[in-house]
């Protein structure tokens, strides 16, 4: 697209920034009012965010809407009061006595609908407020549980205490709430130590920009990579 009024970006989020710090700096490049992302990655996650400028943030819930793959390794027998290892410890157990096999059998009993809690550090909001903003004044409250559904998970490598997944799920799963569920099942906690976002629907972290990128290039450099709204899958 050579200069376009309105379309969407797949940006490669690198950890360390928020998506609103990439929403931030499209819209600067881009000189354009209307911009959004559709759906927020943690800090500490890197991977595909699909930012949506002009018209066609219009979209956003058709993206929202659309399956997600994840990639993350889960940090087994510690527990923190965030589910990343950004939080502070709360908890840690001994895990040498877990076998792969083991660790294969009770992530299979995540797959299919399950319900999850919504984790405190999250935006979503109550009482008007982020769930994270809450947290961060060391405040709990009471999250009624959500319905998802995961697709597929599958163990990928397993190195004391760390195990590698990769997970298809459907819209608001907390990959974090997953990994502490479990770590819970398994007796030892679980925290994640790293997470990427691979896919959204048909768009994959390969053909992704590079968000670290964007602050380097001039508007009609960034106007290369934008996509048309219309015919997105």
């Amino acid at each position: 697209m050579t200069d376009p009024a309105s379309g969407f970006f797949v940006i490669n989020k690198p950890s360390g920034i928020t998506s609103f710090t990439v929403v931030r700096n499209i819209k600067r490049v881009m000189q354009v009012k209307r911009v959004g992302h559709c759906g927020t990655l943690d800090p500490l996650a890197t991977g595909v965010l699909v930012v949506v400028f002009g018209t066609a943030t219009r979209r956003q819930a058709d993206f929202m809407a659309m399956p997600k793959t994840y990639r993350a390794v889960v940090r087994l027998g510690t527990k923190t009061d965030s589910g990343d290892i950004t939080g502070a410890v709360t908890a840690t157990a001994d895990t040498a006595h877990l076998s792969f096999d083991a660790i294969r059998a009770v992530a299979a009993r995540f797959v299919g609908d399950i319900e999850q809690i919504p984790p405190m550090y999250s935006a979503l909001k109550w009482g008007g407020r982020r769930l994270y903003d809450l947290a961060r004044e060391g405040r709990t409250v009471e999250r009624a549980p959500r319905s998802v559904h995961i697709s597929a998970i599958d163990c990928v490598r397993f190195e004391d205490p760390l195990v590698e997944i990769v997970v298809d799920c459907s819209r608001g799963t907390y990959i974090r709430t997953l990994a502490e569920d479990i770590g819970a099942a398994l007796g030892c906690g679980g925290t994640i130590e790293k997470l990427c976002r691979e896919k959204i629907g048909i768009y994959s972290i390969t053909n992704a920009l590079d968000g670290a990128t964007i602050n380097t290039l001039s508007r009609e450099e960034l106007c290369t990579h934008a996509q048309p709204i219309e015919g997105c899958q």
